[in-house]
């Protein structure tokens, strides 16, 4: 019974937790260009889950871009515990 509360909290910190990490996308259109933040530098695993969000089309140092993501999908993409901001790609990024 522990172990199962301890799941289902853990479970509903990330889904409140999510939409905090999303920065403000304005009157963006339905499908945005990103860059996820991770808290240490972005491996294959990580480069291969974002890509079932939008196309991936490069990494920064601590971070993953990523282009045409629906706007829906953005609470998903941030709710790994992992995922410490998603905000707007700017131009040129």
């Amino acid at each position: 019974m522990a172990v199962a509360g301890c799941y289902i909290a853990w479970q509903l910190w990330l889904t409140i937790a999510a939409p905090r990490k999303i920065a403000d996308f304005g009157n963006a259109p339905e499908k945005v260009n990103v860059l996820i933040t991770l808290p240490f530098p972005p491996e294959r695993f990580h480069v291969q889950l974002f890509q079932t969000y939008g196309r991936v089309s490069g990494t920064q140092e601590n971070a993953v871009e990523v282009r045409g993501v629906k706007r829906a999908d953005l609470t998903t993409v941030a709710r790994p515990y992992w995922v410490t901001r998603v905000e707007p790609l700017q131009p040129g990024g």
